[in-house]
């Protein structure tokens, strides 16, 4: 976990953080990575759950990144007791959609609350389309989600007890785009993605080098009509084309990045299919539902395996 704390040059903000056990920590946060001062040890020590104990329920949150004041939903289940740390799921949303209908839709807290797994539900900024994410050559110009993902769980791990080995990102259609522009960009901060809907983009995938090596387990429906299964030329945003890799070759793609070897296993009865020995022990796995469209993914085959990966 050292990796995660590199410095990098390009700071956006700077965030002052007040653990729960009275220790000021200052972190700069970038697009590319979090720089410590040095007085948090990162590399395994325990954490210090925050006091006093967080509630349960679901509250509007704000986090300021560089000048402007980014906002979410905060999800914290009524199991959770503060008392050890607890992973946490950050969950986008689709093209013109928002973090608390996201909430409402998100099929992944009915599978995590009994676990007491906090979720936050990121707003996105508007683009042509509507509410969406900076991928890159799409979907809203000049932001750097990046960042407002890194300030986000910053922000949650003040009041939470989050553990910062197990934080992972879900999300469908751009949103799914989203957790796989994570993936490439800050996989020193989230140690698994699963997308829904989406796959790599040509356009960007040529910049897509994780900091380590990282699960992905996508979800993807033969019938989409939106993000076609075989790939494609797309212009769902006026002004902002896009070419889809495919399901397929998104997969083989994440197979390349994250070293795995050999051929990928036959579909199961989930359809999903997997690359083994890649590096680090992480998996690449493309779950395919035959005449499916959009759909958010499958948490009950998403949830196991993220939570049996740390970064």
């Amino acid at each position: 976990m050292a990796h995660r704390w590199k410095a990098f040059a390009r700071v956006l903000v700077m965030v002052v953080v007040e653990s729960g056990c009275s220790r000021v920590d200052v972190y700069a946060i970038t697009g590319d990575g979090i720089a410590g001062d040095g007085s948090d040890d990162q590399s395994g020590s325990p954490v210090n759950c925050p006091s006093p104990t967080r509630a349960a329920g679901d509250t509007s949150e704000t986090v300021q990144v560089g000048s402007q004041a980014r906002t979410y939903i905060l999800h914290i289940p009524q199991s959770y007791d503060g008392a050890k740390p607890v992973p946490l799921i950050v969950d986008f949303h689709g093209i013109g959609g928002s973090g608390s209908n996201e909430l409402e839709i998100s099929p992944y807290p009915p599978t995590t609350d009994s676990q007491g797994v906090i979720m936050a539900f990121p707003d996105g900024l508007k683009g042509p389309a509507g509410t969406a994410w900076n991928l890159g050559p799409c979907c809203v110009a000049n932001v750097d989600d990046v960042a407002f993902a890194r300030a986000l769980v910053l922000e949650v791990e003040k009041t939470t007890c989050v553990d910062r080995s197990r934080i992972y990102a879900v999300g469908v259609l751009t949103g799914g785009g989203m957790a796989y522009y994570l993936a490439c960009r800050a996989a020193d901060l989230f140690a698994a993605v699963a997308p829904a809907a989406f796959d790599l983009l040509q356009e960007n995938v040529g910049d897509c080098a994780p900091a380590a090596p990282i699960t992905v387990v996508s979800f993807r429906g033969t019938a989409d009509p939106r993000v076609p299964y075989d790939g494609g030329a797309s212009s769902l945003v006026a002004g902002m084309p896009i070419t889809f890799l495919g399901a397929e070759m998104t997969f083989q793609k994440w197979s390349e990045i994250d070293g795995c070897s050999g051929s990928p296993s036959p579909e199961d009865s989930s359809g999903c299919s997997s690359y083994s020995g890649c590096q680090n022990g992480v998996e690449v796995i493309l779950c395919t539902k035959q005449g499916g469209g959009d759909d958010p993914g499958n948490p009950s085959v998403a949830w196991p395996v993220l939570e049996r990966h740390n970064r």
